[in-house]
C-alpha cells in the first residue's frame, strides 16, 4: 500500500530524495506540496473529516539580513491546519528557508509577512506564522503534561508490520486517559530517514489495553509514511478499533534539518499551544 503511494506522480517532481542546489537568495518557488488527498484516500477517509487541529512546524534555523546586511536570527512557528489542501513538504520547507539566509529584508515583520504568503499558498490553506526573535529565546521553555507513560512494558517482538486488529478495549471499563509513548517511530516516505516521535494520546471511552497499544505504536517502526499522515492512521485505527468516544493524538516529533513537525488531531478539543518536549 505504502509503496503504491510512493509511485503516485504527485511525488515524482518532489526535490526530497534528490540531490539539489541551495539558493542564496528569498525564492519562494522552492516551495513544494503533497495533496493530504492521497494519505487520506488510503485510509478512506471522506470529505468530512473526523477531527480538526492542525500541524506546527517549528524552524530553528531562520535567519536573514537587514538592511544593512547585519544578519538575524529566529525561530518560526508555523501552524498549517488540518483541512489545508496540501501537506508542505519538509525538504522544500528547508530549502525555502535557506533561501533567506543572504536576502535583505526591512524588517522581522515584512519576513513573517513573506513566509505567511508564501506557505499558505503552498498548502492551499490560512497558515499562520509567528517569529520569536533572538531576545526572547531564553523564554523558550521545555513543557511538562500530566500525562501517564506506558512505556515501561517488558514486551518481546519478533516483527514490526502494522496489525490494527491487536488493538483492543474494554467495555466494561469507561475510562478518560491522558497518555503517551516516547518510543513511535516512523520513516519518511521517500528516503527511509527514522522519524522520532513522542505521541500523546488523551481519551474517553472503554479502556484501551496499554500493552496492545504500546505494540500497535512500536509497529510504525519500519513503517514509511510523513509525519501527518501516521498521525492521521493512528487517530482513525483507534476509532475503529477502541470505540473511542473523544479521541485527541498528539505527535511531537524531533527536528530534522532545523525543522520539527507536531500533528494534533482531535474531535473534541482544540490544538493545544505549542508544547515543545525535551527532545526537541
Amino acid at each position: 500500500m505504502s509503496q503504491d503511494y510512493h509511485n503516485k506522480p504527485e511525488l515524482a517532481e518532489l526535490s526530497l530524495g534528490k540531490t539539489v542546489s541551495y539558493s542564496d537568495q528569498y525564492d519562494p518557488e522552492l516551495l513544494q506540496a503533497v495533496p493530504r488527498k492521497l494519505n487520506r484516500d488510503m485510509i478512506n477517509l471522506s470529505s468530512i473529516l473526523p477531527f480538526t487541529g492542525n500541524d506546527i512546524w517549528n524552524g530553528y534555523e531562520l535567519s536573514w539580513l537587514n538592511q544593512k546586511g547585519m544578519p538575524q536570527v529566529a525561530i518560526m512557528r508555523c501552524y498549517v491546519p488540518f483541512d489545508s489542501v496540501n501537506i508542505v513538504e519538509s525538504k522544500s520547507f528547508k530549502l525555502y528557508l535557506n533561501s533567506f539566509n543572504n536576502t535583505r529584508f526591512a524588517s522581522q515583520a515584512a519576513v513573517q509577512t513573506a513566509l505567511i504568503t508564501d506557505l499558505s499558498a503552498c498548502a492551499q490553506g490560512d497558515v499562520c506564522v509567528s517569529i520569536i526573535a533572538q531576545q526572547a529565546f531564553t523564554q523558550q521553555q521545555i513543557q511538562h503534561t500530566d500525562a501517564i507513560c506506558i512505556d515501561d512494558q517488558d514486551l518481546e517482538f519478533t516483527d514490526f508490520n502494522i496489525d490494527t486488529s491487536i488493538l483492543t478495549s474494554d467495555a466494561t471499563q469507561q475510562v478518560n486517559e491522558f497518555i503517551y509513548s516516547d518510543l513511535l517511530k516512523s520513516n519518511c516516505l521517500i528516503t527511509n530517514q527514522p522519524d522520532w516521535a513522542s505521541i500523546f494520546i488523551k481519551y474517553r471511552g472503554p479502556k484501551i489495553d496499554h500493552e496492545q497499544l504500546l505494540r500497535y505504536l512500536i509497529s510504525f517502526r519500519n513503517h514509511n509514511e510523513f509525519h501527518e499522515q501516521c498521525v492521521e492512521r493512528i487517530f482513525c485505527d483507534l476509532m475503529a478499533q477502541c470505540g473511542c468516544e473523544y479521541l485527541t493524538v498528539l505527535a511531537r516529533y524531533t527536528r530534522r534539518g532545523g525543522l520539527d513537525i507536531n500533528p494534533f488531531r482531535s474531535n473534541f478539543e482544540a490544538a493545544y499551544d505549542d508544547l515543545r518536549l525535551i527532545r526537541q
